[in-house]
Formats: structure tokens, sequence, C-alpha cells
């Protein structure tokens, strides 16, 4: 790394953890990038089961007000699988000798993997409680993956976890506790790719009547494409 690096890096924001303290309520920038990714995702997932011409014979699979629903079923999906995912994956003993700890999700530390699995495991069970395809509800909450891809990622930033590469790029950021190099600001790469480029794509592919609208595919073929690119900086 070249000497001047470390003058040519971007120090890391300071970025106060917490949005919003009451009393003993503590409400962190974390909590609520999560919240705002699922609850546009569940807005945006109405608009496109409002839109008929959108579906085969002008029909969707499941009625808006059912995405009430599903929207819970997901919220729950997202935070216990990717919270399991992140304490069994990267630090499962930590975790058995703090137990209680499992439930301090503001605090950060959510694995994708797992939280793509519970998804899954959701909405499979909410489409055998409400008798609908479990493919056609995968097929429309892929619409809004890239929402929630795009808000996780830079709950990642502000809680400077997930970090990258040491670096002499000019943009790179100087974590705290990560040391005085700068690092490939990772999570940002991420939020651009699998956020705001993966929406657009997907927003083009779903806005345009089709025989069947089946973004899934689509959506886990780019979000690899876009993991691998970024592994090689991680």
């Amino acid at each position: 790394m070249s000497p001047f690096a470390s003058l040519l890096a971007i120090p890391f924001p300071a970025i106060d953890p917490v949005a919003l303290q009451l009393g003993p309520i503590v409400v962190r920038w974390y909590g609520l990038a999560y919240v705002a990714g699922l609850l546009l995702g569940w807005l945006y997932l109405k608009r496109l089961l409002a839109t008929p011409r959108l579906w085969r014979d002008d029909t969707p699979p499941f009625s808006p007000i059912t995405v009430d629903d599903l929207f819970v079923w997901v919220a729950a999906g997202v935070i216990i699988g990717g919270r399991l995912g992140h304490v069994l994956l990267y630090q499962p003993g930590y975790y058995l000798s703090h137990p209680v700890e499992i439930l301090y999700v503001w605090q950060g530390g959510m694995a994708f993997h797992g939280g793509m699995l519970g998804t899954i495991l959701a909405m499979w069970l909410f489409a055998r409680r409400h008798a609908i395809p479990a493919l056609s509800v995968m097929d429309s909450v892929s619409a809004a993956v890239p929402i929630g891809l795009f808000f996780g990622r830079i709950a990642n930033f502000i809680n400077a976890e997930v970090v990258g590469r040491e670096t002499s790029a000019p943009w790179g950021v100087i974590f705290p506790g990560w040391g005085p190099a700068p690092r490939h600001p990772v999570q940002l790469y991420e939020a651009a790719l699998e956020g705001v480029v993966l929406f657009a794509v997907i927003w083009w592919f779903t806005s345009r009547p089709r025989p069947r609208l089946a973004p899934s595919g689509l959506v886990l073929t780019l979000y690899a494409m876009f993991r691998i690119a970024v592994e090689f900086v991680r």
C-alpha cells in the first residue's frame, strides 16, 4: 500500500449508530434501515399486484390486501433467518457463551444467506396457508428484494461491519475498529450493485406485460454475479 494512501483515504463519517433515544428506548439506524427496506418492499409489491396488466390473463396470483399478511411472514423470515445465519455461520462460539445477545439484532449481525433461507421458508408457509402456488409468491417477492438489499448494505456501512480489503484507492475508507489502513467500502459497492442496479433491471423486467412474471431466477443470477465480483475486494 502506498505511504500516501492514508492521506488520501476518506475518514469514516461520524454517524451516531443511535438515531433516536427516548429514555430507555433506543432506536438505531441499523434497525431503521431494515424497517425501511421491508416497508418500501411491501408498498412496491402491493403496487405490482394492483397492476393487472403485468400478470397473465390480467390476474395477479393474490390480492394486494393479502400482501399485508405476507409482510408479517417475510419480516419474520428476514429477521429470524438473518440473525440465526449470522450466529451459526460467523460467531457460534461467542453466542454460545452469550446466548442473550442473540436477541440484540439492533447491534448488527445479519447474514444474507440466513435471511434468504428464512424468507423462502416464510413464503412457503404463507403460500400453504393461503393456498397460493409457492413459486408465484416467490416470484412476486423477488421484485422487491433489491430494496431490502440496498438498505441492508447501508446498515452494514453505518455499523462499520463487513468491510473490504486494504486499498490505496482514493475512495478507500478508514473504518473504526479495523486499523489505520483505508479499506474498500464494499457495503457501498453492494448497495449500488445489489440495490440500485439490480432494482433497475428487475423494474424494467417487471414493468412490461409478460406471459408470467418470474423475476426470481433473474434476481438470483444477477445477485450471484454481483456478489462474486465484490468478493475480490472483500
